[in-house]
């Protein structure tokens, strides 16, 4: 019986704690894109422009070879971040979108649709 009770319990709990993860994985992504743009504003600072698509987030823990200036690294990781679901963030630039200077996107969830899954910068 108590065996029983448990596995209901579980029935009932276990899809609103995969809701809250999913939700908080959403959360943590956007702040790490916030977060990474207040970096990525710091290259500028010191660069003069934002990294290429080519030289992507990289350049904020590895020197590129053609620029001058750098004082990084930016990140503390010997590596780009990667997003909640352990994938490397999209970095464009320049942006594809109207009013960015670039575009720093999650794909978001894994097994969501097209572009209303990503999480972009603002």
């Amino acid at each position: 019986m108590v065996i029983v009770i448990l596995g209901l319990l579980i029935g009932l709990v276990a899809p609103a704690a995969l809701r809250q993860l999913g939700t908080a994985r959403a959360s943590v992504a956007r702040e790490s894109i916030q977060r990474l743009e207040s970096v990525l504003d710091l290259y500028k600072l010191d660069i003069g422009e934002y990294p290429s698509t080519q030289q992507g987030l990289q350049a904020l823990v590895a020197r590129p070879a053609d620029v001058a200036n750098w004082n990084g690294p930016y990140l503390k990781d010997a590596h780009a971040p990667a997003d909640p679901w352990n994938h490397p963030y999209e970095y464009r630039n320049p942006s594809t979108r109207s009013g960015h200077d670039y575009d720093l996107c999650s794909a978001g969830p894994p097994g969501g649709t097209g572009t209303d899954n990503t999480i972009c910068n603002q």
